[in-house]
């Protein structure tokens, strides 16, 4: 399922990231996925929330650089080789996995899997068994507005 990701580019300082989350906080913001990643200057900060227009929105208000990603979201069940099942499709098709991360699903058997990938219609294609097609990935911005995990 293709969703919109939030890319928030916070200063690398104490108390920055609290300063996002008091934002989502005072705006009953609830975070559905979130990871970082680091510099030595900035992180970038990626969530999924219900709303991501709405939020985006939000922490612009508050002066937050903020950038909306489709990302290619994933469920997998709990066993050994079930991610790697997934990526080798990509892989052999020559999709590029930019990024991932993972946390537990609504079921103790299974995790949701975020990837970011350099080709999102065929990935999603791929993962969901559909082969090659030439419908090109359409961005709308109410694709998922009201996604629960």
């Amino acid at each position: 399922m293709i969703i919109h990701q939030l890319s928030v580019f916070v200063e690398n300082q104490g108390g920055k990231l609290a300063e996002v989350l008091g934002v989502l906080k005072a705006h009953e913001i609830n975070i559905r996925a979130m990871a970082v990643a680091d510099t030595s200057d900035f992180g970038i900060l990626r969530i999924i929330v219900n709303e991501p227009e709405k939020v985006q929105h939000i922490l612009r208000g508050a002066g937050f650089t903020v950038k909306v990603t489709p990302v290619l979201t994933i469920l997998v069940t709990d066993q050994p080789g079930s991610l790697f099942e997934q990526v080798d499709k990509l892989s052999a098709a020559g999709v590029n996995v930019e990024y991932v991360y993972a946390f537990a699903a609504t079921s103790a058997e299974t995790a949701r899997v975020v990837l970011k990938v350099d080709n999102l219609p065929l990935a999603e294609r791929l993962i969901n068994s559909e082969g090659r097609s030439a419908d090109p990935y359409q961005d709308e911005t109410s694709a998922a507005p009201n996604f629960y995990w």
